[in-house]
């Protein structure tokens, strides 16, 4: 069960700060690409900052969801 809560967490955390999360990892993506660019190999482009943090919310909700079932399966 303590594994559950805090997976719980973990979920309920991404969903909290997915705006930092996913303006880090844009971030990081775009200096990848631009390395890869610089040395003669294409990349498609960096997905948006709006849609990361679309993507990086939508999954911390469906982990929270998940465990919340998984708890709710537990106490029965």
């Amino acid at each position: 069960m303590p594994l559950e809560i805090a997976r719980l967490c973990l979920g309920v955390l991404i969903a909290g700060f997915h705006k930092p999360i996913a303006d880090f990892i844009v971030a990081g993506e775009n200096s990848l690409v631009l390395t890869f660019r610089q040395r003669g190999l294409q990349l498609p482009p960096v997905i948006s900052r709006e849609t990361a943090r679309n993507l990086y919310f939508g999954f911390g909700i469906l982990i929270a969801l998940l465990e919340l079932f998984r708890i709710q399966q537990l106490t029965r």
